[in-house]
This record gives C-alpha cells, sequence and structure tokens, in this order.
C-alpha cells in the first residue's frame, strides 16, 4: 500500500513539473480555434498551447517561411532590398490577395515585401520565389528543406503562398518555430509593422490584413490567413518591456474570433510573464591580465544576450561564474574567446556564454621586454635605495 502512495505522490508532482515546463498552463483562456499556441521569442519557451501539434491548412501564414527566405538572402547578401523584380506571366495569373501585378512590370524587392506582408500578395509570393530559385518548385523544395532544418515535424509545403492544396499543412507549433526564425531578422519589422502604404508612385493602396497591428499595444507583425479549408488563421507578434511574443491560431470560425483569440494569448502571456536579461552582448564583465603583451591587462565582454522566462511574482536564484580560459597570453584578437561565463539557476547550468576580449592587444617586442627588465632591476634598486 505504501509502496503505491509513492508511486501516485512521485506520479503527482512528475504532471506537475510537466505543467510547469509548459508554461504553468492551468488556465483555459476560451479560446475558438483549432489549435493555437504562446511562445515567448528570446527563450522559445512555451506558455500556453492547445492542440498544437494537430496538421492543419495555414493558409497564407505559410507566407511566414516565405519571408523567412527572402529575408535570409536579404542579410545574406544574395539580394539587396533595391533589386528589380520582373514578374511573369506565371506570377501575375496568381489569384485570390494580390499586389495585381502585370507580366513584364518590375517592382523592387523591397516593394514586393510590402505586398506580401502588408497585402498578403499571392502574385508577389511566386515572383519572389522565381528570382531566388527560378521556379516556385524550386522554391518551394527551399522551403520544405527550412522546415526540417528548423525541427518542424509536422509541416509540408505544397505552394509559397496558402492556397488550399492537398499536402499543404502546418502546426501550431511549427508556425511559432518558424516566426521566431523569421523575426530574427529585425528588418521584417519594417513590414509587418506598417498599417497603411502605397505601390507604384502612390497609385496601389496598400491595408494590413493584422488589424492588431493598430488596436493592439506592441503588436508588430505578423501574418494572417484564411481559406475555406483552413479557415482564419493569424501568427501575431506582439512586444512590450523587452519581452517578445508569438501567439498563433489556427482554424478560427471567423477573422474576428482569430483576433479575439490571438489578443486573449498575448494579453495572458504580458500579465503572467516577464523577461530578466541576466547578460547583454558587449557587458564588460570584469579585466583580465594578459601575459607577454604591450598591454597588461584587457578588458572582458560577454559575447551575446541571455534572457530568462519568469513568471511574475517568482523569484530566481540565479548566478553567474566567470571561468578565464587558463593565462592569457598576447597576442590577442578584438573578440577572441578567451573565457566562458556559466549562468545557473538553483545550482543547476542553465547557459555557458562565450567571453570575448573587447580589444586587441599585441605581443611585446624584444625592445619592449629589455626595457620592463631593466625597470624592474633599476627600479627595484631605487625602492631600496629610498628605504635606507
Amino acid at each position: 500500500m505504501k509502496k503505491i502512495i509513492c508511486f501516485l505522490i512521485c506520479a503527482f508532482f512528475t504532471a506537475q513539473s510537466a505543467v510547469f515546463a509548459e508554461g504553468e498552463q492551468t488556465t483555459d483562456l476560451g479560446l475558438n480555434a483549432r489549435s493555437a499556441i504562446l511562445m515567448e521569442e528570446s527563450t522559445g519557451n512555451i506558455l500556453y498551447e492547445s492542440n498544437p501539434d494537430e496538421r492543419v491548412p495555414i493558409a497564407s501564414v505559410t507566407k511566414v517561411m516565405t519571408m523567412l527566405l527572402i529575408m535570409e538572402a536579404v542579410d545574406g547578401g544574395k539580394i539587396t532590398l533595391d533589386d528589380m523584380v520582373t514578374v511573369s506571366e506565371n506570377a501575375m495569373s496568381y489569384g485570390g490577395s494580390t499586389m495585381f501585378l502585370e507580366a513584364g512590370e518590375q517592382l523592387s524587392v523591397n516593394d514586393m515585401l510590402k505586398g506580401i506582408a502588408v497585402a498578403s500578395a499571392n502574385d508577389g509570393c511566386v515572383a519572389m520565389a522565381e528570382y531566388l530559385a527560378g521556379s516556385e518548385s524550386a522554391f518551394v523544395d527551399m522551403m520544405n528543406a527550412k522546415a526540417k532544418e528548423l525541427g518542424m515535424e509536422n509541416t509540408h509545403f505544397m505552394n509559397t503562398n496558402g492556397l488550399d492544396d492537398d499536402g499543404h499543412y502546418s502546426s501550431a507549433r511549427d508556425v511559432a518555430i518558424m516566426s521566431r526564425e523569421l523575426i530574427k531578422h529585425k528588418t521584417i519589422f519594417d513590414y509587418t509593422s506598417i498599417w497603411t502604404d502605397t505601390l507604384r508612385g502612390g497609385k496601389f493602396q496598400l491595408a494590413n490584413t493584422n488589424k492588431l497591428v493598430r488596436f493592439y499595444e506592441g503588436a508588430n507583425g505578423l501574418k494572417t490567413g484564411s481559406t475555406s479549408k483552413a479557415l482564419c488563421c493569424l501568427s501575431a507578434t506582439a512586444k512590450r518591456n523587452d519581452m517578445q511574443l508569438i501567439a498563433v491560431v489556427l482554424g478560427a470560425p471567423t477573422s474576428a474570433e482569430r483576433f479575439s483569440s490571438a489578443k486573449s494569448l498575448l494579453d495572458y502571456g504580458f500579465a503572467n510573464y516577464s523577461i530578466n536579461t541576466q547578460i547583454t552582448a558587449g557587458d564588460e564583465v570584469e579585466t583580465a591580465r594578459v601575459e607577454k603583451g604591450v598591454d597588461s591587462e584587457v578588458k572582458v565582454t560577454a559575447g551575446e544576450t541571455y534572457s530568462t522566462l519568469v513568471r511574475k511574482g517568482q523569484e530566481e536564484n540565479i548566478t553567474k561564474e566567470v571561468i578565464l580560459d587558463g593565462e592569457i597570453t598576447a597576442p590577442i584578437e578584438a573578440g577572441q574567446r578567451i573565457g566562458t561565463m556559466k549562468i545557473s539557476r538553483g545550482g543547476e547550468v542553465i547557459a555557458e556564454i562565450d567571453l570575448n576580449a573587447a580589444s586587441s592587444v599585441e605581443r611585446k617586442g624584444i625592445g619592449l621586454i629589455i626595457k620592463d627588465f631593466f625597470k624592474i632591476i633599476f627600479g627595484g634598486e631605487t625602492r631600496a635605495a629610498e628605504n635606507i
């Protein structure tokens, strides 16, 4: 009997730990959607979920992946925002949400991104796919390869824009994963946070399909979608007090309910959680002695930013330990790794951050070594004489 009681107690606390790992989800937010999830961006922690792994159609939320590949090409130097894209007959043929592209028309990558992010332009997606990969099918292959790379286990793309197609699906969790990857490219917010704008010298008006951008505090993206199969979908992002949240709602019966559900998720996150930045990239953590250098010391700085997510009202037992890589000897390059910071919570290491040299330190030449030698010798004699 005692063994049974012990087993039940252990099972209870294991279940409690599992709930905490998923963000202490003890509240039913009453979302009217097929699936949903709430993620904190810097940590990737899940704060709330409801049926997050079911494979479902996601409509134009697909364009999160399309925009991700475009932004990778821009930030990777493959293309620029000023590059001109020529529209094909194939791209022009796409209906639904469009930016009314004409075959032979040329628009910049910047304008194409506006059309895709703000107006959800299906034709713009195909034009960019052809520009980047040569064909839409080749670009779709890139989308699926990226999904696999990101660990999106319940996703398969058949097109660039999310039009209903057998075999085209994703999940709330996977949408959050690709949304998190997209917003690492901060320039994307220049497009996803637009409320209204124009193209073609003011001749074509743009209005964002994501109403939260105007009506929800801190909203900065990301992408809506709706088709007869997918119903109403949304990946909504918002930032307050250094905390960036990603709320995904899939399969809501109406547009109003998808926005209401996303707002409920974001409200829950902002009300119950906060971000503690433990270290910021570039922060000076200490000064290290340098052997055989023209400078005897070098400042040691953090190589990256690390934050922890906490439930409001709960304290963190965080400790930080600086460990230098033994004796530091010149020459040293600026940015060179010279140590590690171990960040622990409750005695358990949760992160190891590279520590770098803030500046270069040249190795002493023979002249300086001889000069220092005599300085030590004669400096010592002088001090000795003064003590007689």
